[in-house]
């Protein structure tokens, strides 16, 4: 039959050619790779998608959770008690968005794990805040307490078995 192809693999680069690509459809082949196969069934285009490792995407949103956390702090100091407006409006803002990432990070992490993280560098990063930004201070008792809450946080990540690696 003249114009047809020799050999299957060639039907598969001549697919777009021959008008395959509109009747196409994806088809998991392996748990990262998907494969582009036409009604007919030949293959027309495989590719390996990007592998997103859940734990650092976990990680990630737990690290987002604690940046807004730290900053819906802060924008409490600044409402002055509620009574300023912005500063009001831009904590609850902070403190939402904060429990919807740590809501993502709970998706991989244990509930426990991930509080005691979200909430001891939590801690740390605004002491951090109250001393460089409001010009607070610390006495040598605070500076201790806070090394054990970084302490606990590290053993953690790094000892426990709880925590996915």
């Amino acid at each position: 039959m003249p114009g047809a192809p020799s050999h299957p693999s060639e039907a598969v680069r001549n697919s777009s050619r021959l008008g395959l690509d509109s009747n196409a459809k994806l088809i998991p082949l392996l748990k990262h790779t998907k494969r582009m196969v036409s009604s007919w069934g030949n293959e027309i285009y495989t590719w390996k998608a990007p592998i997103m490792n859940p734990a650092f995407f976990a990680y990630g949103a737990l690290a987002i959770a604690i940046v807004c956390e730290v900053i819906g702090t802060s924008f409490l100091m600044k409402s002055e008690q509620f009574t300023k407006l912005v500063p009001t409006l831009f904590m609850a803002l902070f403190y939402a968005g904060s429990f919807f990432f740590l809501s993502q990070a709970l998706k991989m992490l244990p509930l426990g794990v991930a509080y005691a993280i979200w909430g001891g560098l939590g801690i740390v990063l605004t002491a951090l805040i109250g001393v460089f930004v409001f010009r607070q201070t610390l006495d040598p008792a605070a500076i201790i307490g806070i090394g054990m809450i970084v302490g606990g946080v590290v053993v953690v990540n790094v000892f426990s078995n709880a925590v996915p690696h």
